[in-house]
């Protein structure tokens, strides 16, 4: 009886090692602005990114200049500014801004229900290329007023099951890990022979790393095939890797603890039978 206790323990644990994983994630690297702003802070050097960001500012600030005959050259201008700024720390710092502000419109649309896309507004980005336009000289640089533009980097259609799902995960989001590695131990603890089920629970830990490897990579998949057409797949899918970079990593470390555990067990079992 202890020995299927045992294993329906260490099966339970190797199906929560994702859940657990995904809603701590959700309550504590979604959920707080300080690591959503970091996990997205190196898309800044992202060149599709930088394309999307370049491509709708320079549209943006095109739009609100009348340069008369003088319209493209401003407009190439402007281009070759917004490019040129790209490259700087000051264009992370204004990206960093917006993120930050970004996040609390990104928590309101998946705890309110207001909206129905991941947008970040450009305007901390194009305020300080209108100020290196000024700076430069740039004609008619200093009538671009200002301007709040928001860029969709990801969108979906069915975003109230979204919300529903992610209020549950904050909810799990402290208790299910420590649920996770209770039920672990217990399978230990209840086990007749529990060099054995350290083992087991090793590989158990393994099974689910690569389950929750495989969730975010066909969520992944799942999430761009549903963009619609005026969403920038290669920026949306820099934005998945960056928000779900965390989840990746988590999959290495329980893989690897999982099979140093395992290993370690069978190792024990091997030296106890050496005469």
């Amino acid at each position: 009886m202890r020995t299927f206790l045992s294993a329906a323990l260490i099966v339970l644990v190797t199906l929560l090692v994702p859940a657990s994983a995904v809603a701590y994630w959700a309550d504590h690297e979604l959920g707080n602005a300080d690591r959503y702003t970091a996990a997205m802070s190196p898309l800044a050097d992202d060149p599709a990114v930088q394309g999307v960001v370049v491509t709708q500012a320079g549209r943006a600030l095109a739009g609100q200049i009348d340069a008369g005959p003088f319209q493209d050259t401003v407009d190439e201008l402007i281009g070759e500014a917004l490019r040129s700024f790209s490259g700087t720390p000051a264009y992370r710092t204004a990206w960093d801004a917006a993120n930050r502000a970004a996040h609390a419109a990104f928590l309101d649309a998946l705890t309110t229900g207001h909206g129905d896309a991941l947008t970040i507004d450009l305007a901390p980005v194009i305020a300080q290329v209108k100020s290196e336009l000024v700076g430069d000289g740039v004609p008619f640089a200093d009538r671009i007023p200002e301007t709040h533009l928001s860029v969709k980097v990801m969108e979906y259609d069915n975003l109230g099951a979204l919300r529903k799902g992610f209020h549950v995960l904050q909810i799990a989001g402290v208790w299910l890990p420590l649920l996770t590695l209770a039920l672990a131990a217990a399978a230990i603890a209840v086990a007749v022979r529990r060099r054995r089920a350290v083992l087991a629970t090793g590989i158990g830990l393994a099974v689910g790393a690569g389950l929750l490897w495989i969730t975010v990579t066909l969520c992944r998949r799942l999430a761009l095939d549903d963009l619609p057409t005026d969403v920038d797949r290669p920026a949306a899918a820099a934005v998945y890797d960056a928000l779900t970079a965390y989840l990746r990593t988590t999959a290495w470390v329980v893989l690897a603890v999982g099979l140093a555990a395992a290993l370690g067990a069978w190792l024990a079992g091997r030296l106890r039978r050496t005469p």
